[in-house]
């Protein structure tokens, strides 16, 4: 599976940016994708995760009422909107995926997915 991540940018502090993640060609009935970050010097972090059926999401609490993940069916998409950017926000954000639709309590580890995207930067000018 191959994804497609895009929509990093430069941004100041209290604005809003939409990353999107594509996985082309798959149809993702059972599965889950999720939004990561890293910052320089710092751990990856888990930003966001979302379950397909029944639909289920997951944020990291430092991005809980700022961040929304939502998925595009149609598209096989999944967007994450970032509002209320902060200096810390800024990172290097990867997107995953897995098939094999993890429990609910995994969806904000590395380990439950399988296949990265490339990073897109995001940078919070103060």
């Amino acid at each position: 599976v191959q994804l497609q991540a895009s929509g990093g940018g430069l941004v100041q502090v209290g604005g809003s940016l939409r990353l999107s993640c594509a996985a082309p060609g798959r149809t993702c009935s059972r599965c889950a994708m999720g939004w990561f970050r890293q910052a320089p010097g710092k751990e990856r972090e888990f930003v966001a995760g979302i379950r397909w059926s029944p639909k289920y999401t997951s944020y990291g609490e430092s991005v809980k009422g700022r961040f929304t993940i939502s998925r595009d069916d149609s598209k096989n998409t999944v967007h994450l909107q970032m509002n209320s950017l902060k200096p810390e926000d800024t990172a290097v954000y990867n997107c995953a995926a897995t098939l094999r639709y993890p429990i609910l309590s995994a969806l904000g580890t590395t380990g439950a997915y399988d296949y990265w995207g490339q990073g897109t930067q995001v940078t919070v000018s103060s």
